[in-house]
């Protein structure tokens, strides 16, 4: 039976005494290794323990002062067709069901996405998952989230999707205060899947289930003093604890500022001005493994790569994704492919570039919305600047962001886009990170939510052509009184219906826009990371233009280009791959990718 309700979970291995646990940076840092890992992301770990198990040693270096990189901060999932929970709960799923889908999804053609890749990724993927469950590393299969195109050949309207429960992370005794975590939400216990019900506890009885849940948990926690975490937090504080308790060296604080190169081979790393020492060199006997994100906060890079308009001031990336190694190994001769696609997720701001009131944390920085549940909900539409839909809104974020480029690229402006509302919506839905029901003075005061009690009129005040806005208003509230969206067909997938509100029929996603006041925000494209990177192969090596390996240089994650292209088969796509593709490389580097080769040969 799916685990559902207080995920309170424990890993198999037993929990160490604080007290017991060595402090952060007390074990020294030592020339030479038979693998370095660089950066702390999905997948660092897991390399880690794969060289252990191997014989081997292996050291993670991260530049941050927080372990975890960006998927620390993210939704902690990961996409893993065919995996051993499935099995275990009775869920049939194979590889060439899955294969099916993936190649109905990922319709980009690159080397990045090879026939090679997606087989190694999909054949892999199960027993990577399977490795850290044997190591101590604890899942669970979220019940009924969907495949993002559950409607195409080998889509699974269940779930593919893995998780780590809920993490105390006082477990990692002075490390704790060093695990990343998600500025979003205030850290509250909340599983990224639970969050479609609690944004209805106003409309649906699960949703108030679901917060009198998450009530419960704060309260257990206050009371136990827990220092419970979720999503990508847990499951990377999980993993951090397994690499402590099996003396895998950890290293912040230290910025790796060029690779070594010895008669073409990479041979080791260059430690930068840190807390190690400026200039050291860290030496790698079987290979460097680059796991350092992708370069989102890099604004020359993308405005030498990217679509128009782009840069920085939209993404909602780890601070880290600054992309200095990716052009250091470009340098060097490796190949680079997709480097305009980025994971996108719809972001709203004033129309002026400055944030909205909620959007700025406590020490200062920006935690920019993201806006895919709320797109999702009844009473709203997302327009170009002509007034005209032309996307389904309640498809997955990065679709929504590839069609609003797609939009824009045709002449007819779509950044930014504005999502239009009525009163209902703002009675009844969260916005952002305020409560259902709350519209905050400041929103209106500022400019960044227009109100209007005519169409027209917030057509105007948004720069849109009111008989646009007013003629694609008409056209869908009579999708909504039949119950379909004839021109995007949104609420016709299971993903959709699953974002929407029950309560709602016969469509949970579609809602006409009647009642006013009405209401309207400027969208643009921000994302969580770069979709483009470096080209490797199926070994997860570093390539050249001409597809030879450049010795001794793997890569994974968010600093390849991604095997699912421009597109994004179910959540926790680029989180699965970057874990499988870190698996690979440690077998590969230290001479033991005939393992991998014989588990891909597997029917």
């Amino acid at each position: 039976m799916p685990v559902r309700g207080m995920l309170i979970g424990r890993s198999r291995i037993d929990r160490p005494d604080p007290q017991d646990q060595r402090t952060p940076r007390a074990t020294p840092l030592e020339g030479t290794y038979d693998l370095v890992i660089v950066g702390s992301g999905a997948g660092s770990v897991c390399a880690a323990l794969a060289a252990q198990a191997l014989g081997r040693s292996a050291v993670i270096l991260e530049k941050q002062a927080r372990f975890g990189g960006s998927t620390a901060i993210s939704g902690g999932v990961l996409w893993t067709p065919a995996n051993p929970l499935m099995a275990e709960e009775g869920l049939a799923d194979d590889y060439a069901r899955a294969r099916r889908y993936f190649d109905a999804v990922v319709d980009y053609e690159g080397p990045g996405t090879s026939s090679e890749r997606r087989e190694a990724f999909l054949k892999v993927g199960p027993p990577m998952v399977e490795f850290l469950r044997s190591h101590g590393m604890a899942f669970f299969r979220p019940e009924g989230w969907a495949d993002y195109y559950d409607d195409l050949p080998g889509g699974e309207p269940r779930s593919r999707c893995l998780m780590a429960p809920l993490y105390d992370a006082r477990a990692l005794g002075p490390w704790a205060p060093l695990l990343a975590r998600s500025p979003v939400g205030g850290g509250m216990p909340v599983h990224s899947h639970e969050l479609t019900d609690l944004y209805l506890m106003r409309r649906t009885w699960a949703g108030k289930r679901m917060a009198l849940r998450l009530a419960g948990r704060m309260l257990e926690a206050w009371l136990r003093r827990r220092d419970l975490v979720s999503n990508g937090a847990a499951l990377q504080g999980r993993l951090l604890e397994i690499a402590l308790r099996q003396g895998i060296p950890i290293h912040l604080s230290t910025p790796v500022d060029d690779l070594v190169v010895e008669n073409g081979r990479v041979t080791g790393v260059q430690i930068g001005d840190s807390q190690q020492g400026e200039g050291r060199v860290v030496h790698a006997r079987a290979g460097v493994l680059l796991n350092v994100g992708g370069f989102s906060r890099n604004a020359a890079l993308r405005q030498r790569t990217g679509r128009a308009p782009t840069g920085d001031q939209w993404t909602a990336a780890n601070p880290g994704d600054t992309g200095e190694l990716l052009e250091r190994a470009m340098a060097l001769g490796a190949a680079a492919d997709n480097l305009d696609a980025f994971w996108w997720v719809v972001t709203s701001q004033h129309p002026d570039g400055h944030w909205p009131e909620g959007t700025r944390m406590p020490d200062g920085s920006i935690a920019p919305w993201m806006h895919h549940l709320d797109l999702a909900l009844p009473y709203s539409i997302m327009v170009d600047q002509t007034g005209e839909r032309y996307c389904n809104e309640s498809a997955s974020y990065m679709e929504v962001g590839e069609r609003m480029y797609a939009r824009h690229a045709t002449g007819a402006a779509a950044i930014p886009s504005f999502t239009i509302f009525d009163g209902l919506h703002r009675k009844r839905y969260p916005w952002g990170a305020t409560a259902p029901g709350m519209t905050p003075k400041a929103w209106i005061e500022s400019g960044y939510m227009k109100r209007s009690d005519t169409l027209e009129g917030l057509a105007t005040q948004c720069g849109l052509d009111p008989s646009g806005l007013a003629k694609t208003v008409e056209r869908w509230n009579g999708f909504c009184e039949g119950g379909r969206d004839e021109d995007f067909g949104r609420g016709d997938r299971v993903f959709d219906r699953i974002h929407g509100d029950p309560s709602v029929r016969p469509n949970p996603n579609l809602g006409s826009i009647r009642v006013p006041p009405f209401h309207a925000v400027a969208m643009f494209p921000s994302d969580v990371g770069s979709a483009g990177g470096l080209v490797t192969d199926a070994r997860a090596r570093v390539c050249r233009d001409d597809g030879s390996p450049i010795d001794g240089l793997f890569a994974t994650g968010n600093t390849t280009a991604s095997v699912m292209g421009r597109s994004y088969p179910g959540a926790g796509a680029s989180i699965a791959a970057a874990f499988t593709f870190a698996f690979i490389a440690a077998h590969e580097a230290l001479g033991y990718g005939e393992r991998i080769d014989a588990q891909i040969a597997r029917d």
